[in-house]
């Protein structure tokens, strides 16, 4: 008979108003594994940190946490625009200190992760990854190791534009997320339209106008494929329905080699089909929401996640 070893204690870090956080949380305990929230959204107001010299010198709310055996990282709110943050009372207030108190949160937060990557903690995923997932870099990752991306121009200069969008379908979004996709119109590329340019840059895609696919990774295995149904450019709040289906071969290489190329341990990757039929790459989320996809499809990402973080957490390390 196989005897597995004790679990260490897992750290989830995020809010505990989070949905992800509360329902892995209630998932792993019935798993019979420890689990710490360590709340960053309640940070600083709520939450107490405690570091000292020593990398595993952690408290959190007074008790030590040490070296846990896994961490999932769902959010660790830096950033005023960040989901979920309301800061516009402080922001109209005095901006300049709210943007300074944000900082040191980040600063500590960040310390505080990057000490148990370290400590060799396995993470789901670590803030160390973040600079390779930015979608300027992302894609052009992706597309150096030869896996099918969109062709994609992110610019701020107006010619560059209109260069791009000659003669076909061209969609438009954000270059850091947050709006919805929309189609380029001829309107868009007049000299008042594009004159907005100077105030931020945009991503603009080559429109594929095919299905839309979700992919759940996890160590290295296929969790969930889903079909996303709808008639809309994005398909976000427009699903018409949600279906598991399987990858073609070759499209579930390309998945596992995307997590690889990008050193990711868990993603939910968005894949579009192209006029010619090809599913391309359109981006890597290191941190995939994933109930609601769950609840439509009847799959169980969130088990998958649970046992995959008791695996890492009952693993032994030298």
């Amino acid at each position: 008979m196989t005897h597995l070893a004790p679990a260490r204690p897992v750290v989830l870090v995020g809010s505990r108003g989070d949905e992800h956080v509360s329902r892995l949380a209630h998932r792993m305990e019935a798993l019979g594994v420890e689990t710490f929230v360590v709340d960053t959204l309640a940070f600083p107001e709520e939450t107490r940190l405690a570091l000292t010299e020593g990398l595993d010198g952690i408290t959190v709310n007074g008790q030590p946490l040490g070296t846990p055996g896994a961490v999932y990282l769902r959010s660790i709110y830096t950033h005023p625009l960040a989901f979920g943050v309301d800061a516009q009372e402080a922001m109209d207030e005095d901006w300049r200190t709210t943007l300074v108190a944000f900082r040191e949160k980040a600063t500590l937060l960040r310390g505080l992760l990057g000490r148990w990557e370290a400590l060799g903690v396995p993470f789901y995923n670590p803030e160390s990854t973040a600079w390779r997932l930015q979608k300027p870099l992302q894609l052009a990752l992706l597309a150096q190791a030869g896996l099918p991306v969109p062709e994609t121009l992110w610019t701020n200069d107006p010619e560059a534009v209109r260069r791009f969008a000659a003669g076909r379908r061209v969609a438009y979004k954000p270059v850091g997320g947050g709006a919805a996709t929309q189609e380029l119109g001829p309107e868009d590329l007049t000299d008042d339209r594009l004159a907005a340019l100077e105030a931020a840059p945009v991503t603009f895609q080559a429109l594929m106008p095919g299905e839309d696919v979700r992919v759940y990774v996890l160590d290295g295995e296929i969790v969930a494929s889903l079909r996303i149904l709808s008639r809309a450019i994005d398909f976000r709040q427009n699903e018409e329905r949600v279906e598991s289906f399987e990858l073609p071969p070759e499209v579930a290489q390309q998945c596992l080699r995307a997590l690889q190329v990008l050193g990711l341990r868990w993603t939910g990757m968005d894949l579009k089909r192209d006029a010619e039929g090809t599913l391309r790459i359109l981006e890597l989320n290191e941190s995939p929401m994933f109930l609601g996809f769950d609840a439509r499809a009847g799959t169980d990402i969130l088990g998958h996640l649970a046992r995959g973080l008791a695996r890492a957490a009952r693993t032994p390390r030298s």
